[in-house]
C-alpha cells in the first residue's frame, strides 16, 4: 500500500531529508507543511473527504473527483486548485488530477501555546 505521510516540518528538516534521499537514503512520500495552522487550513474537512473519494483511485478529471465525492463540481473544483497549489494532489499530462495514495499518516505534534 503507498502511503503519504503529511507532517509539520520546518526549511531545514524538509531540506535534510532532501539530502538523506540524494544520498540513497529512502524517505517515502512525504508533503511537509510550515506549521499545524497551515495544514488545518488546507486540508479542511470537504477537502479530507475529497482526498478519501480520490485516494488509490488513478488519475481522474475533475467531474469524477467530484462524483465519488458526492459534492457539485464547482465546489469541488476551488478545493482541488488549493490543493494542486499546496502540493497535495498533482495534475497529469493528459491535464487529469491524481491523489496517487491509498493512505495518509499525519504526523505531527501539538503543543501548548
Amino acid at each position: 500500500m503507498r502511503t503519504v505521510t503529511l507532517s509539520v516540518a520546518s526549511r531545514q528538516a524538509v531540506k535534510q531529508r532532501a539530502l538523506a534521499a540524494l544520498a540513497g537514503k529512502r524517505q517515502g512520500a512525504h508533503i511537509s507543511f510550515a506549521s499545524a495552522d497551515l495544514v488545518w487550513k488546507v486540508l479542511t474537512a470537504k477537502r479530507w473527504e475529497l482526498l478519501k473519494a480520490m485516494a488509490g483511485g488513478g488519475a481522474m478529471t475533475l467531474r469524477e473527483a467530484a462524483r465519488r465525492a458526492g459534492r457539485d463540481v464547482k465546489a469541488v473544483h476551488g478545493d482541488v486548485h488549493a490543493l494542486l497549489a499546496a502540493g497535495v494532489l498533482r495534475k497529469n499530462a493528459g491535464g487529469k488530477i491524481e491523489f496517487p495514495f491509498k493512505a495518509v499518516h499525519v504526523d505531527f505534534v501539538l503543543e501548548a501555546a
